[in-house]
């Protein structure tokens, strides 16, 4: 029977014996951003991937009708399993998908709308290795990457700003968009920068000495130091509309890092950057957790991806044979 909370969340009169009618139940199929179970997926890029998990999964099992949802069984998500195998679909890949239908029927056995989650009890493959896929620069490459910016012009004064606080903090290239400018501050005397993260986590890291010099030179040269409310980081001209006070984008970051990498000789983007900062934080002994807290991690596990101490050739067994 359907219980005065649930029918809260749902939003459905008292008299429905059930959380959810057709229509609302297939909307789901939809994911509207409206449905409350793909509301509360604070990430776009999550949102993205588990609406295109849900409709392929659909698009298998050929549902039609929004109660063959409630028909769902083990079964089902076994074979689509060995269908996503078959395919030669990257075991992360894989794991995904089914997180995407398993946070579904959570919702939807929460809502009473389904008796139990089919998902429960479907292996998932294991994880390869526990260290990341994204390449990290060794020391030698970041401290180049770093001078490459050359000149005293504004746009090397600026890039020079924004690698090293890539570099140095860690940040992601969306957070590294969304910074203002009086999102550099004091906190008990010590320069800090506030960073808005994901799921709207606000941290605040201090800031790097090296980094301080940088921005303040690139804010001086720039002149909207006094603009506080405004963005940090700004294009340096606009073919388009000719505004310089908006912020340089994200995607702009990227194809920053990505031409000045080039210049290096790598291959790589902003996330690379992500990587290296947080690799050699911990191969100079940083504390996990605090690293943890640094980058903004909501689970310790993410933060061991980076975490390639054990994988030092230097460290091998092989440098301790001696005959």
């Amino acid at each position: 029977m359907t219980t005065r909370s649930a029918r809260a969340r749902t939003g459905l009169p008292a008299t429905l014996s059930r959380a959810l009618t057709a229509p609302e139940l297939h909307s789901l199929t939809q994911v509207p951003p409206a449905t409350e179970w793909f509301a509360n997926i604070d990430n776009p890029n999550t949102r993205r991937a588990y609406r295109n998990d849900l409709q392929e999964f659909m698009a298998f099992v050929g549902i039609t009708a929004p109660d063959e949802l409630r028909l769902i069984t083990r079964a089902h998500m076994l074979a689509w399993r060995k269908d996503l195998e078959r395919r030669a679909l990257a075991g992360s890949t894989i794991r995904r998908k089914l997180a995407a239908l398993s946070s579904l029927f959570e919702y939807l056995s929460d809502a009473n709308a389904v008796t139990h989650n089919p998902v429960k009890g479907v292996k998932r493959p294991k994880i390869e290795s526990y260290e990341g896929k994204t390449p990290a620069l060794g020391d030698s490459q970041a401290r180049h990457l770093l001078r490459l910016p050359a000149g005293e012009g504004l746009k090397a004064l600026r890039d020079r700003a924004l690698l090293s606080l890539l570099l140095h903090h860690g940040l992601r290239r969306e957070e590294l968009s969304q910074l203002m400018v009086h999102d550099v501050h004091l906190r008990r005397g010590v320069p800090h920068l506030r960073v808005h993260g994901k799921g709207s986590k606000v941290r605040n890291i201090p800031l790097h000495p090296g980094t301080q010099g940088l921005l303040a030179d690139y804010l001086e040269a720039s002149g909207h130091a006094h603009e506080k409310s405004g963005a940090l980081f700004r294009p340096i001209r606009n073919n388009r509309t000719g505004a310089l006070d908006r912020t340089l984008t994200g995607d702009g970051i990227y194809k920053l890092v990505r031409g000045y990498a080039k210049k290096l000789g790598v291959a790589i983007g902003a996330h690379a950057l992500r990587a290296t900062a947080a690799t050699n934080a911990l191969e100079h002994e940083a504390d996990i957790t605090k690293v943890q807290e640094w980058l903004g991690h909501a689970n310790i596990s993410t933060t061991r991806l980076y975490d390639r101490r054990k994988s030092r050739p230097e460290d091998s067994p092989t440098f301790k044979v001696s005959y």
